[in-house]
């Protein structure tokens, strides 16, 4: 790779070198399949080929609406080669949201998993879409009107020459729309390639991995449509060669007999994925030898689910830090020194500092905490269409990422929280962050998350939900307890609600704006929910 300007190559390129470099390597398995390199490239170009013969242009948004399989890559780099823009959308998006991320972005056409052509038909605005459906396994139905079977646009022929450059917008990226409107962050190919060229750099670094005939086998769990499995996982194992292992879903028994089965040595994942597998009584039991590493993003790491994992399996989680208006990544452990509950160092070529909460400009020093806020090549050119919010979180080139954090004398950094999430509880500022930690420390805690709740005298009170372990038994009385003999009295949890599950979502983090608004609804008074 190093004879590619990694600022200059877009998203099609980078696969091109690859198939020169690599045609015979698997590129993706997926249920038993396996698609090289070569076949993958070809099929890309003959579906760019078919989406340019419907009228796709260059500029042109297309929906992309498909779980993890192999027309996810087919599509998404198609799109791209045919001089489109990805729009990324999740398969489990309502009709309201749909209708949002449609026409927000003014989609064109939609590639889109069978089963979910209905919820695409109940929105009104895709009565001008070029529908292109996705069948498992592919059949030869039929459909009428601007409905296309997938299959049928590799009939298409040769593809003209569509020039595009490494500051074309690639992808819409929409954010989870946890403060209001979901957003779509222009992501360009520079970004998109550097970020992958980033990661893959430290990656190469942790496996001491000189010779690049060695392939990595990526387990792809993480959803391709979320900003972390299209880099970590897609865009960063094409730049590598290497073999994608796709999942649909998450399920645990599955995943393990996956990795028992097909030897990945990457797995991306979320905290909820580990806390799972450390729940699971035979874990060991699966050969979870050939994983290297496993990635932790997309939420907080508590510090007791590395230690409990790594003593099950003897793998590594390395973590780290991103956000979908950065592509996603921007900070991650070193190789060799990493340090627990830290996310890490600012990667390649990327300038991070934290600024006073209040100005946003005043630097400030080691231990405060503040707003983190990062400079690099792999930050987005803005929001589609909102040049308000675009410049209310872009200032002078440095994104501001909402988030609270501090750095240590060593310039790691650590996530003490959102700055939406901190509960004020009568005037101390509670990180939910720091009392999970402290829940996750006790035996019978399989998850927990902390809110807070309206509370007439202090204003908010602080709230945990848990989830015990399977056969753990614990009463409230007895977690307050606990609580108070590992943290400061105003941090201790005043409610405590046992559940069986926390609502997550399709990447697998847990849904803290969901469980807020559902204390809100009991608070509102009668008949004005």
């Amino acid at each position: 790779m190093s004879q590619l300007d990694m600022t200059q190559v877009t998203l099609p390129e980078l696969l091109a070198s690859t198939c020169e470099r690599y045609p015979e390597r698997s590129a993706v398995y997926f249920k038993g399949m396996q698609m090289d390199y070569r076949t993958l490239t070809e099929r890309v170009r003959r579906f760019a080929a078919g989406l340019r013969d419907l009228g796709i242009e260059k500029g042109d948004r297309v929906g992309l609406m498909l779980p993890n399989c192999p027309q996810f890559p087919i599509a998404y780099y198609g799109i791209l080669q045919a001089g489109g823009i990805v729009v990324q959308i999740n398969p489990m998006a309502v009709p309201a949201e749909l209708e949002h991320y449609l026409g927000d972005s003014g989609a064109k056409a939609i590639v889109v998993f069978a089963p979910l052509l209905p919820a695409v038909e109940k929105v009104s605005l895709a009565a001008n879409l070029k529908k292109i459906v996705v069948e498992l396994p592919p059949r030869g139905d039929v459909y009428s009107g601007n409905t296309i079977l997938f299959e049928a646009l590799f009939a298409s022929g040769e593809l003209s020459s569509v020039p595009l450059t490494a500051e074309d917008i690639a992808v819409l990226q929409y954010t989870g729309g946890t403060t209001g409107r979901s957003k779509g962050a222009m992501l360009t190919h520079r970004n998109l390639v550097y970020n992958a060229f980033q990661i893959s750099g430290i990656l190469k670094g942790a496996h001491d991995k000189s010779d690049e005939e060695v392939q990595d086998r990526i387990l792809t769990v993480i959803p391709l449509f979320h900003v972390y499995g299209m880099t970590v996982c897609m865009n960063m194992g094409v730049l590598d060669g290497s073999q994608l292992i796709l999942l649909p879903r998450f399920d645990r028994d599955e995943v393990l007999e996956t990795i028992r089965d097909t030897k990945p040595t990457l797995f991306p994942g979320v905290p909820t994925m580990y806390v799972a597998v450390n729940a699971h009584p035979q874990a060991a039991d699966y050969g979870l030898s050939s994983i290297r590493y496993c990635l932790s993003g997309s939420a907080p790491l508590p510090v007791e689910i590395i230690k409990e994992f790594t003593a099950k399996t003897g793998a590594t989680i390395m973590e780290g830090y991103g956000l979908s208006e950065a592509s996603p990544v921007t900070h991650f452990n070193p190789i060799d020194k990493q340090k627990a509950g830290s996310v890490g160092k600012a990667i390649l070529n990327t300038e991070a500092k934290i600024v006073d909460l209040q100005d946003g400009m005043r630097e400030l020093p080691p231990g405060e905490a503040g707003e983190l806020v990062i400079r690099g090549p792999q930050v987005m050119s803005g929001y589609w269409n909102m040049p308000a919010e675009t410049e209310q979180v872009l200032r002078d080139g440095w994104l501001y990422t909402g988030d609270i954090a501090y750095r240590d004398e060593e310039d790691y950094y650590y996530i003490v929280d959102r700055k939406k999430d901190m509960i004020i509880a009568g005037g101390f500022n509670i990180y939910p962050r720091e009392v999970e930690e402290v829940l996750y420390q006790h035996p019978a805690v399989m998850e927990a998350v902390v809110i807070g709740v309206p509370d007439a005298y202090l204003g908010e009170s602080v709230k945990a939900v848990v989830v015990l372990k399977p056969d753990a038994s614990l009463t409230t009385e007895d977690l307050i307890a606990y609580c108070r003999e590992n943290m400061a009295a105003y941090k201790v949890p005043r409610i405590v609600e046992f559940r069986d599950a926390l609502p997550k979502t399709a990447v697998g983090k847990i849904l803290r704006r969901t469980l807020r608004e559902q204390e809100l609804a009991k608070a509102a008074p009668e008949g004005k929910e």
